[in-house]
């Protein structure tokens, strides 16, 4: 019983001395101890300020020794030894000064580092808290709700609309809508048909449904997501400190000094004086610094760093993951393009679509909205409007029999819809089908987007020194080799689960310090296992925060790239000022050996290299701007305007991409009346948008971009488009002077029309990842 009450004892004082409490009211007294001896020393009072200077070394020295005892016990000796050393051989020889600046020292570095290392909570919070507690069971007597722990396989369950997925199951209804994103984190609802399996913690985004339980609660899919988390939280290695790694050889060589010093001379004092000069400050204060000065930093770039470790370590960092929905893509699902049927145009069809659509809590539906709104469409008010789950709306607009969403996959498509769906399987993209009064009016497509910010970040982030990167994604192969084709990466690894990606991310711990970066609740065990988990934070708190050591706050994954280059600059720093006040300190170290230097004396010379180092230290609170250009205010303004037109334009691509369609087909009146539509855009919008940015935008750039050579590719492609455009009116001349256009032409203006699509697609997209992320 004495036993298990000690060990009670040690845990409760281990608590104690881990207390911020106990540090900041330790740099309290000493500093009080140290400027009350300064003041009655003035007065002549020498004894009243040996008093005090005596009573400030007392206070360090207790839970100085108990922070050493803490680290013997963990396995290592740390830089404090040396200061506990220090303070008992000034109390033994009476140089009080020395020992109440040697304590100010150890509590001023002491409340630095813990201010740097204190993390937030990792007890997985928001994973507990999606999870569910109870589930409705289906009996004799009706549906009655129990909780969890009740249901064994084989029970008959009911999951109600929005009810998370109470344990694995089989559905038993005729289809079940869900939204996977906790499991997968793809954005896109699934549908699952009878006898199909569930999973514990997807939502239902449709009707009710019964569900046959397979699993019980502690078998099921999303308690093994919270086990994989806690897991691999507990499996992480503990950082070491960068002080403790000097120290550990900084260490012996202050003892064996003083001890030869003290053997040769036989006079404690001047041993003494070498443990007050070796008193290893630039560790205690300059390294805290640095990483304090680092997080500060990066907070400004919207990177939240829980700890100095954590900084430090991202420094070291050489592979990167990253998962793909949300991180690397927007992580919703955004309008990729509008098809309009012949004799409808495509504006008109987003119209139609956004207008019923407004009323639908569908994440599809929302996107299109949005689309809509965006570039500026008039909706009408929807009447009549009912939603089938799972399938789509419907509803009356404008007096006209609407509906959106999936098609009856029996009925006959004509040829324009069966390029729909060519292209959509092609660009991985999901097809929302417009009708208007029973008759197929139009398409929209829609995919998760790639973030604008993604290649830049992805270059800047390889300028940094990462050298590997790696997709980790539930979504299809397919889809994945895309983006990771497009972004250069080096690896990429589709389709996994919670479990999968723990793995990957041990396996590539073996070989390198590994980030792991994620956004959604099924990323959190893999954050959990890296050396270094980030989360995509800006949309909420999330498990995934909760389980990382950095969290972004904006939502623009090149911050990460920000954050990798403040981490190694503040550790060069951190290593700089630590091993230039050390060297520093080895020059007194001898001085003091050879009698030439007293502890007190000494204390005053440790106290100028803290200075020097500290001073050097700050130096990681400045921006380093090498390689960055820095905007103006008037230049970010100029770059959120041009990408808002970028959107605007949207509708202009599509009209251009529709006239070359036409021509591809009959090319009688209707098809040169598309063509006729298309230049009447280009010239009213598109080209006086390109001048507008040859003549304002790419001028304001140019300082920041290292001078106006930077957008001479950008310019060329300008004068690409006005000479397709010029192309394109020349020929409408000839048909209007011919009275329709010629066999002859034909060929031509349609590879012009198609050219030109290409074109600006691939300008647009290269000043958004070059330009347009640049601005916040």
């Amino acid at each position: 019983m004495d036993r298990f009450l000690l060990v009670a004892r040690l845990r409760r004082s281990t608590a104690v001395l881990a207390s911020p409490l106990l540090e900041r009211g330790l740099l309290a007294v000493t500093t009080a101890a140290l400027t009350g001896g300064g003041v009655a020393h003035f007065l002549d009072a020498d004894g009243i300020a040996e008093l005090f200077w005596g009573l400030g070394t007392v206070a360090a020295v207790i839970p100085a020794v108990g922070w050493v005892l803490v680290a013997l016990r963990r396995g290592h000796a740390g830089v404090d030894l040396i200061a506990v050393l220090a303070l008992g051989g000034t109390l033994a020889v009476g140089e009080y000064l020395a020992g109440v600046l040697i304590a100010l020292m150890l509590a001023t570095g002491r409340t630095l580092e813990g201010a740097a290392q204190r993390r937030a909570s990792h007890d997985l919070h928001a994973l507990l808290a999606h999870a569910p507690r109870s589930a409705r069971r289906r009996t004799g007597d009706g549906v009655v709700r129990v909780p969890l722990s009740e249901i064994t396989a084989g029970d008959a369950l009911v999951v109600g609309p929005g009810e998370v997925v109470p344990v694995d199951g089989r559905v038993e209804s005729t289809e079940a809508v869900l939204d996977e994103s906790v499991l997968t984190g793809e954005p896109l609802q699934v549908t699952r048909q009878r006898g199909e399996g569930a999973r514990s913690g997807a939502v239902n985004a449709g009707g009710a449904f019964d569900l046959r339980a397979t699993a019980i609660e502690q078998d099921s899919t999303y308690a093994g997501i919270v086990r994989l988390a806690q897991q691999a939280g507990a499996e992480s290695a503990p950082v070491v400190r960068l002080a403790d790694r000097y120290a550990a050889w900084f260490l012996p060589l202050a003892l064996a000094t003083a001890a030869l010093a003290w053997l040769v001379s036989g006079s404690a004092v001047r041993a003494v004086a070498v443990l007050v000069v070796a008193t290893p400050c630039p560790l205690l204060l300059a390294a805290p610094v640095a990483v304090v000065s680092g997080l500060s930093r990066a907070s400004r770039r919207g990177v939240v760093v829980r700890d100095g470790g954590a900084l430090e370590n991202l420094g070291r960092a050489r592979t990167l993951l990253l998962d793909k929905t949300g991180t690397l893509t927007v992580g919703r699902p955004c309008v990729l393009d509008v098809v309009a049927a012949p004799g409808h145009v495509p504006a008109e069809v987003l119209r139609v679509a956004a207008s019923l659509d407004q009323l639908s809590p569908h994440v599809l539906a929302q996107a299109i909205v949005d689309a809509a709104r965006t570039r500026r469409l008039e909706l009408s008010a929807p009447t009549e409007v009912t939603e089938e789950p799972g399938r789509g709306a419907s509803g009356v607009v404008e007096g006209h029999r609407v509906f959106i969403g999936r098609d009856d996959p029996t009925r006959a498509r004509p040829n324009w819809a069966k390029a729909v769906g060519n292209r959509a399987l092609l660009d991985g993209a999901s097809v929302a089908w417009l009708t208007v009064d029973e008759r197929l009016t139009g398409a929209v497509l829609l995919r998760d987007a790639l973030r604008r910010d993604a290649p830049h970040a992805v270059r800047r982030l390889r300028s940094a020194g990462i050298e590997r990167l790696v997709m980790l994604t539930g979504d299809r192969a397919a889809t994945a080799q895309e983006v990771a084709a497009v972004l250069g990466l080096d690896g990429v690894r589709a389709e996994l689960g919670p479990a999968d990606k723990v793995a990957a991310v041990r396996g590539e711990r073996e070989h390198a310090v590994t980030v792991m970066v994620g956004d959604g609740v099924n990323d959190a065990p893999a954050l959990a296992a890296a050396d270094i988990g980030v989360a995509m934070g800006a949309r909420g708190t999330t498990a995934s925060s909760e389980a990382a050591d950095i969290v972004l706050t904006t939502d623009r994954v090149d911050r990460l790239a920000d954050a990798v280059v403040i981490a190694q600059r503040s550790r060069r720093i951190a290593v700089q000022s630590a091993l230039g006040g050390m060297l520093l300190s080895l020059g007194a170290m001898a001085a003091a050996a050879l009698g030439l230097i007293q502890p007190a004396a000494g204390a005053l010379l440790q106290e100028g290299i803290d200075v020097a180092v500290i001073l050097n230290a700050l130096r990681a609170l400045r921006a380093d701007h090498a390689g960055q250009g820095v905007l103006a205010p008037a230049t970010e303004a100029l770059i959120h305007r041009f990408a808002a037109e970028h959107e605007d334009l949207q509708d202009v691509l599509q009209a251009v991409r529709d006239a070359a369609d036409r021509l591809s087909g009959v090319p009688g009146p209707t098809a040169l009346a598309s063509v006729e539509e298309a230049h009447r855009l280009l010239t009213e919008r598109l080209l006086p948008h390109e001048y507008a940015e040859e003549h304002q935008l790419y001028p304001a750039l140019a300082p920041a971009l290292g001078g106006p050579e930077s957008t001479v590719t950008m310019s060329r492609a300008h004068t690409e488009i006005g000479r397709l455009s010029r192309r394109i009116a020349t020929h409408l001349q000839l048909a209007r002077t011919n009275g329709g256009l010629a066999p002859e032409q034909q060929d031509d203006l349609r590879s012009c029309l198609y050219g030109l699509n290409t074109v600006l697609r691939l300008h647009f997209t290269q000043e958004e990842e070059s330009y347009f992320s640049l601005a916040p």
